[in-house]
């Protein structure tokens, strides 16, 4: 039985796509100004996401993770969202 589902919509209608806790789930979204990937995987019991920003293949874009974590998210002792890469680790 899967375990992720993910799902796109576009000009040629919807799509949706099943990964198990030992596949995972990878997603990937391209512009001509770059893409966002998000893998979702399983670890000890608790569901994850990893969600980063890639080139697009003609080159254009960067590379930068913006989230890895549990897929209920991390939150700092005031409560607040914690983000990859962030100084101060949380956004007020």
């Amino acid at each position: 039985m899967a375990h992720f589902r993910g799902t796109l919509k576009g000009a040629r209608g919807e799509a949706s796509r099943l990964g198990h806790k030992s596949s995972g789930l990878s997603v990937s979204a391209a512009s001509w100004q770059g893409k966002v990937t998000i893998w979702l995987y399983e670890k000890n019991g608790v569901d994850y996401a990893r969600i980063a920003l890639a080139p697009h293949s003609n080159g254009a874009g960067i590379c930068r993770e913006l989230y890895d974590g549990p897929i209920g998210g991390e939150k700092d002792k005031a409560g607040f969202p914690i983000f990859a890469g962030s100084k101060r680790r949380a956004v007020a």
